[in-house]
């Protein structure tokens, strides 16, 4: 089936966002995931871009545990785990970003697009510099995915109690 003109509807950050791309038939649209320009930036309705969204068909994304708690460590650790994937859908998967909540929390995945079936890693790094406590302090991080998927975003959290050394009184 020929399409003319295919109308993507994309909900991004509580907005509305429509953006077309055209299409001769499913197979161009499955071609277009691995080739370099596989997404379109969004833009907010303040007018500023967000994490540019995949086009082409919808899969599925899978992770084995999506909250991942570190326990306590102490101020200044660095704190690090792989999230793992799995296609669980009949297209590739093409994940265009993983943007961490703040700049302590640094996400790296592979770019390449991830085959049905196949599994995949997201590496986050938490660097919980100046985020302790004396008695330790709850933090709560996220890691916003941006997919091929319905809905476009998966969410990943890491979190933990950051300790922090009691200076004594001079």
């Amino acid at each position: 089936m020929k399409l003319k003109n295919l109308l993507v509807l994309t909900v991004l950050a509580g907005g509305l966002f429509f953006t077309s791309c055209k299409s001769d038939s499913s197979d161009q649209a499955r071609e277009q995931l691995t080739t370099p320009a596989t997404t379109e930036t969004a833009i907010s309705p303040a007018g500023g871009e967000t994490a540019a969204v995949p086009v082409g068909p919808l899969t599925n994304i899978k992770f084995d545990n999506s909250v991942f708690d570190f326990g306590e460590v102490m101020e200044g650790e660095r704190v690090t785990h792989v999230f793992k994937f799995t296609n669980d859908g009949k297209e590739p998967l093409v994940i265009s970003n993983a943007k961490g909540s703040c700049g302590c929390t640094v996400p790296d995945w592979s770019k390449n697009p991830i085959a049905p079936g196949e599994q995949g890693e997201i590496r986050v790094e938490y660097d919980s510099k100046g985020k302790g406590a004396v008695g330790g302090k709850p933090e709560s991080k996220r890691v916003t995915v941006t997919a091929n998927t319905d809905p476009a975003n998966t969410f990943l959290t890491i979190k933990g109690i950051v300790l922090k050394e009691e200076t004594p009184n001079s």
